[in-house]
């Protein structure tokens, strides 16, 4: 009966292992995505933005076809001055493109063409997997030889994403040729395999040293990566692109040391805001005026000054010690 019983127990685990790994890979890379819908009325819900606004706008629905075969999907909204001043939007995860709304206006002051894009798995676009920078960075570079294509090749094409979107833009600093003229990065994960350690451990409880190698196996052989292959941190230190990281100082689901790190990481022009209060994915709400007005400055000085700014010399100089301020407001997570 011993052996009958360990046998059983045996089983069980086995069973419970490959339940929890399967959840944790579900809840990782397919978790279901916000309906345009859904995410327009999160968004108001909070005050973030008025959907009639959005809706009065002149815009154009744009598609894309992806290295790997997928169609992905956009919103050009242009400028009305015809400028050749681009900035690419990219949401969080399981948002879609009406979450990069609230951040429009930051740049269109300044005379930016603003493009919103759905991430592969999310709103419009195609694709199964979310791969957390892993194929998403060969999109964000599709999306930019397509502004150069459509609009000329002299087209200024700068790079703001959002948690996940934080940490695509910074992967796409990782391919050979990159062609984007700043970076934002809105409380991006600097290494993905200690963002999911923290996820597994800190916030849902489960032995990390055990389940993330179960997980990781199972990223290769359904999803096509592993998390080692993910680390902005990596990707973004020696890049020449001008970064500003931006972080709540409350940001549970993506620590603030992640952009902390990735701060001292990188070589260059970099900036460094951390709004206390935030929660994850609340920067902009908790305070706009100091979220726009330091966006706005990062802008304006790589614009100003673009070509000397990425010169290592002349970078140093930019750098400028974190800035606290703000105060609690609703909590919008994406």
């Amino acid at each position: 009966m011993e052996w009958q019983t360990a046998v059983i127990v045996v089983f069980a685990a086995v069973l419970a292992a490959m339940g929890i790994t399967r959840y944790a890979f579900y809840q990782m890379t397919q978790m279901k995505a916000l309906t345009y819908e859904q995410t327009f009325q999160a968004m108001e819900q909070v005050g973030l933005f008025k959907q009639d606004y959005f809706e009065s706008l002149p815009k154009e629905e744009v598609q894309i076809t992806s290295y790997d075969g997928l169609k992905l999907n956009g919103m050009l909204i242009p400028h009305p001055s015809g400028s050749n001043r681009f900035v690419i939007l990219v949401h969080g995860y399981t948002a879609s493109l009406p979450a990069s709304i609230p951040f429009m206006d930051i740049f269109r002051e300044d005379g930016f063409n603003t493009l919103l894009i759905d991430l592969r798995r999310h709103g419009k676009s195609e694709g199964k997997y979310t791969t957390y920078g892993f194929h998403e960075k060969h999109d964000i570079d599709s999306w930019i030889r397509w502004i150069r294509a459509t609009y000329g090749s002299d087209s200024v094409v700068g790079l703001h994403g959002m948690s996940l979107g934080g940490g695509t833009v910074l992967e796409y600093l990782s391919l050979p040729h990159t062609d984007a003229a700043f970076v934002i990065a809105d409380c991006p994960y600097s290494d993905l395999t200690r963002l999911m350690h923290h996820q597994m451990q800190a916030l849902n409880r489960i032995p990390a040293v055990v389940f993330l190698p179960l997980v990781d196996r199972r990223l290769f052989r359904k999803a096509g990566f592993t998390l080692n292959q993910v680390s902005p941190v990596r990707s973004a230190r020696y890049s020449h692109v001008p970064v500003m990281f931006i972080h709540g100082t409350r940001d549970r689901y993506i620590p603030t040391e992640m952009s902390e790190e990735l701060f001292a990481a990188k070589e260059g022009m970099k900036r460094l805001l951390l709004v206390e209060g935030a929660s994850h994915g609340n920067a902009l709400g908790v305070n706009p005026e100091l979220y726009k007005k330091a966006v706005q400055e990062f802008v304006r000085d790589v614009m100003e000054g673009a070509v000397p700014a990425m010169q290592p010399e002349q970078a140093e100089e930019l750098v400028e010690e974190p800035v606290q301020a703000g105060l609690p407001q609703p909590e919008f997570n994406m």
